[in-house]
């Protein structure tokens, strides 16, 4: 989910799937099975790509890896956000 950034109590968007979930072997069949979450997030303003983004996250208990998040100029509605706004 994306929060606001001035009132971080708001939820600005929500996706409807996870962004993040186990798929490789080292995240299925390992210590605690089909478990990924993420530890950290680091915005890749270094690269001068502001909608860059590096998720750092546990592997099954086991490991630790990071993927890559490209945001896109504009994020698609959700049920959940377009129902708080009374437009569905």
């Amino acid at each position: 989910m994306v929060l606001s950034e001035k009132h971080p109590q708001v939820i600005r968007y929500r996706s409807e799937e996870p962004v993040l979930k186990p798929v490789l072997p080292a995240e299925c069949y390992r210590t605690i099975a089909n478990v990924v979450f993420p530890t950290g997030i680091d915005r890749r303003d270094d690269l001068g790509l502001q909608d860059r983004f590096d998720i750092y996250y546990g592997m099954a208990d086991s490991r630790i890896r990071v993927a890559r998040l490209d945001l896109p100029e504009v994020l698609p509605a959700t049920r959940d956000m377009d129902q708080a706004k009374g437009t569905v």
